[in-house]
């Protein structure tokens, strides 16, 4: 990167120097303000579609973006039903031995799970704009609602208020999720980055997987902590109370999943044999037990299951003190999570089959069915992928699918469900196991490390913080990282040296290309982020390091002394007050040491500030230049026409020409 064979680029800066930086014309205050909300709440323009129609247009577009039922509904054909019939009992078969398994994980009882995979489906069939989303309980929120509920209430001890209180943070998560879509303030959920998810999810399916081994295992009584200490300290100190016939039972039926998935992953066209695999187990260990009565031998069974449709729960929501915040809370942390995995599943399938998804309508949708599912004896559901897959798999063509897994659940609620009673709980603790196994990404946390290994670290954080710490720990700890890595990227903008690509007008950061070239007498410096309060002072002790550096690297190469210094503005956005008194303070620095600042290609916001506050007149609208080629070119263009140092007072030649 040296300067000894340096050629100026032939440019007529007469000519170019023609086209000054524009300022921006004036805008009323309440027109900038309306832009600036449009952009921030409505970046997707969804009342574009609006414009220029009749009322009566207006009407059914508003029905059919509220319920994009009204608008695939119509042009719905056999061939469609046909393929969602399929990929609705295909789902349906593996919704009810998952549905039980994720109720007895979040302590409630097991019917819920069928209740959950009932009405939630309905609605979002209706609201949705997803064709593959697949709606039911997932392991990771269950999780998080015995957690946090049995923190404050012990399942066991006090089961109808634990939950009536289940049904009022499904009621608080509805409720907060609706609110997102409907104020459009999902951007919110994208806190929760890719890196984040992979960790929580991966440390919430650890934790999930070791709290089987009570199933596994066949103990009575089980840590309600979450963290691997307090689980590994409950399995081994009840060494005496391990049943042999249910870990073997439980390892069989854990192999015969594993093995059906690993099949169904290296022949895709057989996808339908890992997603019966559950229902099968469900059938097979329910068979096992009641030939061999194993229930009476330590194998321990679901028990009766209420036959019947969902009861209405309304009148059992609690509004009262305590137990209030504690819903809230749970109702809100859980939202957020099922939001998250639910976009995340439902913008994952579109990709593959090139349609959009809306995520303000997706978080009314899923609100809604959680506030209906509340007042139904259900608890939150959103759209898990393991569901998704095997719905996308089976060929789905609409939401239709939804329905008909409802109505399948429908009909195990009304004429099946005494057929569970013997199913095995070990039964559910192997397919709850299998699933999770599946949510540990581990080629998603190596490519993180490959990629950007801070990243990976946020990955870890979640992952480790889950595992050993608490689900609620794991998510504000990854949360936390990557809010300060945020507030990294604002308060620490990356700075560059830009040099002269060879033979070429073009200048560039010389770290990434090294051939490029400094100019002799001229700093180029890229600024690279927006200019706020948060790192006005960064910068201007970055741009003095930068000037002490090339002074100081001049006079060890006992080059020509340095007369200019160029800010490349081209990526700074946006500018605030305190960003202005920056660069009036390094207007100042660069003037005692007899330097010229000069600016190239502000933008309008930029412009528009610096000449409301007379920086523009303090720099000199002389000194500011559309590229950076015209800035050097007139620099360039002074040095070897004009003494050293040039002062406040002293014009470019070819400015004068314009």
């Amino acid at each position: 990167m040296g300067t000894a064979d340096y050629v100026y680029p032939s440019t007529n800066v007469e000519g170019e120097s023609r086209h000054r930086v524009a300022i921006p014309p004036p805008q009323p205050f309440v027109k900038t303000l309306k832009n600036s909300l449009k952009e921030t709440f409505f970046p997707d323009d969804p009342l574009r579609q609006f414009k220029n129609q009749p009322a009566s247009r207006k009407l059914v577009l508003g029905l059919q973006y509220f319920f994009p039922i009204f608008e695939w509904g119509p042009r719905y054909t056999l061939d469609f039903l046909k393929s969602d019939l399929i990929s609705g009992i295909t789902i349906a078969s593996l919704s009810i031995p998952q549905g039980i398994s994720y109720a007895k994980l979040a302590n409630l009882p097991p019917i819920l799970g069928l209740y959950s995979s009932f009405i939630p489906p309905l609605i979002y069939a209706m609201m949705g704009s997803s064709r593959d989303l697949a709606v039911g309980t997932v392991a990771v929120a269950s999780l998080l609602i015995a957690s946090m509920l049995g923190a404050e209430v012990n399942a066991m001890e006090n089961p109808t208020l634990y939950l009536h209180l289940a049904f009022t943070a499904t009621l608080f998560a509805g409720v907060f999720q609706a609110s997102l879509g409907f104020l459009r303030l999902g951007f919110i959920v994208d806190f929760l980055s890719h890196a984040t998810i992979v960790g929580f999810m991966a440390g919430a399916a650890t934790v999930v997987c070791l709290q089987q081994l009570k199933g596994i295992l066949g103990l009575d009584h089980f840590t309600n902590a979450t963290d691997v200490v307090s689980v590994m300290r409950s399995v081994f100190s009840q060494t005496h109370e391990w049943r042999w016939e249910s870990g073997v039972l439980g390892c069989v039926f854990l192999l015969f999943l594993l093995v059906a998935r690993y099949f169904s992953k290296k022949k895709p066209r057989f996808f339908w044999i890992s997603a019966m695999a559950p229902l099968t187990s469900v059938i097979l260990g329910s068979v096992l037990v009641y030939l061999t009565h194993a229930e009476k031998h330590g194998v321990q069974v679901i028990g009766k299951l209420k036959k019947g449709l969902n009861p209405m729960s309304f009148g059992d929501l609690v509004f009262v003190s305590p137990y209030l915040t504690t819903a809230f809370k749970t109702g809100v942390i859980t939202g957020i999570v099922a939001l998250a995995e639910g976009i995340a599943v439902g913008r994952s399938f579109s990709m593959f089959k090139n349609y959009h998804i809306d995520g303000n309508k997706e978080m009314i949708a899923i609100g809604m069915m959680n506030i209906a599912g509340s007042c139904t004896s259900c608890y939150l559901t959103t759209g898990p992928f393991s569901r998704s897959a095997v719905n996308y798999n089976a060929g789905c063509k609409t939401a239709m699918s939804n329905v008909v897994m409802a109505i399948a659940v429908m009909f195990t609620l009304l004429f099946l469900t005494p057929l569970f009673h013997y199913t095995p709980l070990v039964v559910l603790s192997a397919i709850i196991i299998c699933a999770m196994l599946g949510i540990i990404d581990y080629e998603a946390a190596i490519h993180l490390w490959k990629v950007d290994k801070f990243d990976f670290v946020v990955c870890m954080s979640a992952y480790i913080g889950v595992v050993f710490g608490s689900v609620e720990i794991g998510l504000v700890l990854a949360v936390a990282i990557s809010v300060i890595r945020v507030l990294l990227f604002v308060a620490r903008p990356r700075t560059f040296v830009q040099g002269n690509l060879p033979n070429s007008t073009v200048y560039r950061n010389v770290e990434q290309y090294p051939n490029a070239s400094n100019v002799p007498g001229i700093l180029i410096l890229e600024i690279d982020a927006p200019v706020y309060f948060a790192n006005t002072n960064y910068l201007r002790e970055r741009i003095t390091r930068w000037i002490n550096d090339e002074e100081d690297r001049i006079k060890s190469a006992g080059e020509s002394s340095l007369q200019y210094v160029i800010l490349d503005m081209t990526a700074v956005g946006n500018i605030d007050t305190s960003g202005i008194s920056m660069f009036e303070e390094v207007k100042k620095l660069v003037d005692r040491r007899g330097l010229q600042l000069v600016l190239a290609n502000p933008g309008s916001e930029v412009m528009k500030k610096m000449n409301k506050s007379e920086l523009l007149e303090n720099i000199g609208q002389e000194w500011i230049y559309l590229t950076v080629a015209d800035a050097v070119a007139a620099c360039s263009f002074m040095l070897h026409s004009t003494k050293p140092n040039p002062g406040k007072d002293q014009e470019p030649a070819a400015w004068n020409n314009v």
